[in-house]
């Protein structure tokens, strides 16, 4: 991180990963009947089981190291006598949110392979540990965020908090359809916030005006020269946080019912023709019933007449 391309690769990943969980959890809850709903942690696919998570491991693998081995000038992240120089400790910082995402993806893998009878509690809190990870390193991240780009960072802790909640939750309320769809939409707002951070603050041509783009401690920040510029930077940056709420909430209520026409008619199908079913089982039920009522009635009168 701390670069263009730093913000909008992990953004594009968590991008991609809240869209498909944001369509398998509304796809799971119009084909499932709703008292029979639980929210995975994770969705499989039908030829390679584990994508999504072989997909995590890899992408955190290449941020782990582009931020120790390949982005430092000396090719690691230590000083001539081994120890971690100030302008690198925000790359540990970095690295260490990559490796909670890869431990989770991979032990995600191991519990599923183990068929481990708490594996969906204990994916659920390992993904949430690894939340936690994200928020208390970008919360005591050791580069002091001022300015436009730590109203950036401080936006997104509110929603990596909703994102750790809601994970929370889903142990404890794993058929709550509203608690994933919630979680699903925060990692999505997560990805697209990064991925908007990275283009407003590291192209000179969308940076807000009265504000500049210099080299400091070794990587570029965005400065302001009087408070009033900063003042107005931040109200932007705000507005711009406030818009994306407003757009996701119409993405999120427009793909719920877009998906609705294609997967509730199927179901409204299935759901008739297994009523038509059961009508037919409860008339021959009835009158197989009628049938022995009168034959059990005929037998006495029978034996009357042999008399």
């Amino acid at each position: 991180m701390g670069t263009l391309v730093g913000h909008v690769a992990p953004g594009f990943g968590f991008l991609l990963i809240g869209l498909w969980h944001l369509f398998n959890h509304i796809r799971v809850h119009y084909q499932q009947h709703p008292n029979s709903y639980i929210s995975p942690p994770w969705f499989p696919t039908s030829k390679i089981k584990y994508l999504e998570l072989y997909l995590i491991i890899t992408g955190s693998s290449i941020s782990i190291a582009m931020e120790l081995f390949i982005g430092p000038e000396k090719h690691h992240p230590f000083d001539d006598d081994g120890t971690i120089p100030t302008n690198h400790l925000h790359n540990f910082e970095h690295s260490s949110i990559s490796m909670a995402l890869l431990i989770y993806a991979a032990f995600s893998i191991v519990l599923d392979r183990a068929n481990a009878k708490a594996k969906h509690s204990l994916t659920q809190l390992l993904a949430a540990v690894a939340f936690g990870q994200q928020l208390m390193m970008f919360h005591l991240h050791s580069a002091d965020h001022v300015g436009i780009e730590g109203q950036y960072h401080l936006l997104l802790q509110i929603v990596i908090v909703v994102t750790l909640t809601t994970t929370l939750m889903g142990i404890g309320f794993p058929k709550s359809f509203t608690v994933s769809l919630v979680r699903s939409a925060s990692i999505t707002f997560q990805g697209l916030w990064m991925i908007i951070m990275g283009y407003m603050l590291w192209i000179p041509v969308l940076i807000p005006k009265g504000c500049v783009l210099k080299w400091e401690d070794g990587h570029q920040v965005v400065s302001c020269a009087a408070m009033e510029a900063l003042h107005r930077a931040k109200a932007l940056v705000n507005i711009e946080f406030s818009w994306l709420v407003v757009g996701m909430m119409i993405f999120i209520v427009s793909v719920y019912l877009f998906l609705g026409r294609v997967y509730g008619e199927k179901l409204e199908y299935w759901s008739l023709g297994k009523e038509e079913e059961g009508e037919e089982e409860e008339e021959l039920e009835s009158q197989k019933k009628s049938n022995l009522e009168f034959v059990h009635m005929g037998k006495p009168y029978a034996m009357d007449i042999e008399r």
